[in-house]
């Protein structure tokens, strides 16, 4: 079972920013002809990373994007935020659902069966994730701990083995990757996905 969904690379566009381009992409697949830099611009809330009195300080990725999508040091951004870029695009025809906590096998029955995409976290090549960059966040002052190799894919399909994607990163095109190193890099990074289902 595959969806054939337009790719995009998120290389020159947005080297930090697999999230809005995997965003970006399931639009496109609905019919939205918004591109990646209107959606950055328009729609995903923005924060702040960087040193203060050389430390690290940033935003909550559960609220905005740490940093600039465009900058390649920059984070990255958790389901919520994307939730609400969606919304500021599609909120009128489709409902957009956080479903962080599902197992990807019922994403794919839910979803991907059903002809719909999903926005899913896993890592970067599916490589394992590292603790770390610990860093101040700028609402509270309290440490935070980044998941770095940090990945955001748009799920299109699967077989008996692969989860099948369209990987924003590097250009890599439709791959498809073995369940079980997915399904642990998707818990590594607290298993989050976003969906969207029309409204009836």
């Amino acid at each position: 079972m595959i969806l054939h969904v337009p790719y995009l690379d998120q290389s020159k566009a947005a080297p930090t920013g697999c999230e809005s381009v995997s965003a970006v992409m399931l639009l496109n697949y609905l019919g939205y002809p918004v591109s990646i830099g209107e959606f950055l611009d328009n729609n995903l809330d923005h924060g702040f990373f960087g040193k203060k009195d050389g430390e690290l300080w940033g935003s909550d990725p559960r609220t905005c994007f740490v940093g600039d999508p465009r900058d390649p040091e920059a984070m990255g951004c958790y389901a919520p935020v994307i939730v609400n870029a969606l919304r500021r695009v599609a909120g009128g025809e489709y409902e957009v659902k956080d479903e962080t906590g599902a197992e990807i096998d019922d994403l794919c029955r839910r979803y991907i069966d059903a002809g719909m995409p999903v926005v899913l976290w896993a890592s970067i090549n599916m490589k394992p994730t590292v603790n770390g960059p610990w860093y101040r966040l700028l609402s509270t002052g309290e440490p935070f701990m980044w998941v770095s190799n940090e990945h955001c894919l748009l799920l299109v399909g699967y077989d008996e083995e692969n989860y099948i994607f369209n990987d924003p990163w590097e250009n890599n095109g439709v791959l498809g990757y073995p369940k079980r190193t997915v399904w642990e890099r998707h818990r590594e990074q607290g298993m989050q996905a976003v969906a969207m289902r029309k409204k009836t």
